[in-house]
This record gives C-alpha cells, structure tokens and sequence, in this order.
C-alpha cells in the first residue's frame, strides 16, 4: 500500500511540475504534428526511428562515397606513368568489414572493437586496352586492388544474468577494388 502511496505521489508530482513549467511536451507535439500534416497534405503522420534514420543515412553515404565509377580525363603523353592514387580510407574499410559489432542489447550482449590498426596492401594496379564502355564512350578500365588487414580487440561484454567480459585479439581480411575508367584520348575534333 505505501508504494502504490509512493507512487501516485511521484506521478502527481511529475504531472504538476510538467503543467507549471512553460513546457507543454504532449500539446506542442500534438501542434506540430498538425502542422506538418496542413503543409504536406498527402502524408501522415508517421515516426521514424532513429535506427531507420541512421540506416538511410549510412546506404546514402556509402552510395554517395564508394558505389559510383569515376571516369577521369585522358592522361597526357604516351609513356605517362599510371598507377593507383585513391587507397582505400579508414571509414571505407570499416565499413566494408562484416558488422559483427552490430546487434546485441545494452548492458545484456555488447561487442566492440578497440585498438584498431589497418595495414593496406596494393596487389593489383594495372590498365587494360582501350574500348569503348556504355554510357562512357571509349575509355581504359584501371584496375586497383587493395589487401586490407584489420588487427583489433574484439570485447565481448555482458552484464546480465551473469556478468562477465571476454577479451581477444582479432584479424580480418577484406579485399577492395577501387577500379576507374580513364577517357581514351583520340584525335581533336574538328
């Protein structure tokens, strides 16, 4: 009796104090809510997660960032020298590994990687002949392959029902071809 006592004190105090602030949480959210459906007629109201969000978010950077071909300009000269510029960066890499990091409840299964390290390795860097490519026109594909090892400790962390952490070193291997088309150059048109 004296916590159901305790407790509907808590909520009365929790609801006066909400009322008397200045703070209308659930009116303005109510306002807002009708606002937005005046102005875009067509939607609903609909709530987004944050972990949505966060998704949509990630698939637009990494199409944005490493999904697109580049087509670069001819290079000049006959003997010009060609070789790989672009190695792959930190964030490329780290996507690109299996997310086994990801998932698990807070406090109850967490995994995490610390102390990460990358060595980057170039194992293939050459041109092939020119030819013509859709939607490119003539042009010479560069192939670059890239060896990415990722050392890192892999913590396994729990809290419930039992608490405990596992710590162990790990390794993983991934390869990324960062190919890109180069103009062919011909002779100038007229």
């Amino acid at each position: 009796m004296k916590l159901i006592r305790r407790l509907a004190l808590l909520i009365l105090l929790g609801a006066m104090t909400t009322a008397c602030s200045g703070c209308y949480i659930f009116g303005d959210a109510l306002a807002t809510t009708a606002t937005f459906c005046r102005f875009w007629v067509i939607t609903p109201p609909i709530p987004v997660s944050a972990y949505w969000q966060q998704q949509i978010e990630d698939t637009y950077w990494e199409e944005e960032r490493y999904s697109k071909v580049p087509i670069l300009d001819p290079v000049e000269g006959e003997n010009a020298p060609l070789f790989c510029l672009d190695p792959p960066s930190s964030d490329e890499i780290m996507r690109a590994l299996p997310d086994s990091a990801a998932g698990g409840l807070a406090f109850v299964a967490e995994t995490f990687r610390n102390n990460v390290r990358i060595v980057v390795e170039l194992i293939v860097d050459r041109v092939d002949e020119c030819r013509f490519y859709p939607l490119a026109g003539p042009a010479r594909l560069h192939h670059c392959h890239y060896k990415c090892t990722v050392y890192y400790d892999k913590t396994i962390r729990s809290t419930w029902p039992i608490p405990f952490t596992h710590d162990e070193e790990a390794t993983e291997v991934i390869y990324i071809d960062h190919d890109h088309l180069i103009r062919c150059s011909g002779p100038d048109a007229p």
